[in-house]
């Protein structure tokens, strides 16, 4: 099975810094996957190395929104490659930076990072999830559900297990801006609707739990679907 992984950059690196733990408890886990023949497509966020560089840029000169996704793109690129190297015989040699562009590959294991401004990552994700024939994008944040509310502004925010494209997008909205903190970005939800594509939220900090919804066994999470 082929699986997209759209990888929280605040995973990888979170304020404190680059997140060695995580990074072993990936590793095994494809590593794992792999021998079970899957195909394992990661695309990978910015965290606060975009967020550090946009606001220094910020602090000194006023930014226009296209140079601060820029800033944003390379952080996903510099976490794309730090990915790669830990997965150096297993990934594809080079990390993908534009989704476009065909690339024959005979690894079952391809890493890529952002693309260009007013890209997310998981808009990305779902680009390779149509160009790779994936019907499911898995999103690693470090959240156990998607909520009807922001659970950080309201204590009385409830869980969602499953939820439709439709009424999802009625939660996150329909435009994306650099910085959105949002389960899945409103575009690229758009696109995996068109797409009629499935979507995993999934906490990245509990990768057991990642395995189980691949083997389909109980799980902890929220499913979109069409």
């Amino acid at each position: 099975m082929t699986y997209v992984l759209s990888i929280g950059g605040s995973l990888i690196v979170p304020p404190a810094g680059i997140d060695t733990q995580f990074l072993k408890s990936l590793r095994k886990f494809v590593l794992t996957r792999y021998d079970q023949e899957d195909r394992l497509i990661i695309v990978t966020g910015g965290g606060s190395v975009a967020r550090q560089y946009v606001k220094a840029s910020a602090t000194v000169e006023k930014v226009p929104e296209d140079d601060q996704d820029w800033l944003g793109i390379h952080a996903t690129r510099l976490n794309a490659h730090l990915v790669r190297t830990i997965l150096r015989d297993l990934a594809h040699p080079e990390i993908v930076t534009n989704p476009d562009k065909v690339i024959q590959v005979k690894s079952r294991v391809l890493v890529a990072g952002g693309y260009r401004p007013g890209w997310s990552t998981d808009y990305v994700a779902v680009l390779l999830a149509k160009k790779y024939k994936a019907k499911t994008v898995i999103n690693l944040s470090n959240i156990d559900y998607v909520y009807d509310t922001d659970p950080r502004k309201n204590k009385n925010a409830k869980p969602i297990k499953d939820i439709n494209w439709h009424d999802f997008r009625e939660i996150v909205g329909n435009e994306w801006h650099p910085g959105l903190n949002a389960p899945f970005d409103p575009v690229a939800s758009r696109l995996a609707q068109e797409l009629n594509l499935q979507v995993a939220v999934l906490n990245g900090n509990k990768m057991s739990n990642v395995h189980k919804f691949l083997d389909k066994k109980k799980y902890q999470g929220t499913i979109i679907h069409p």
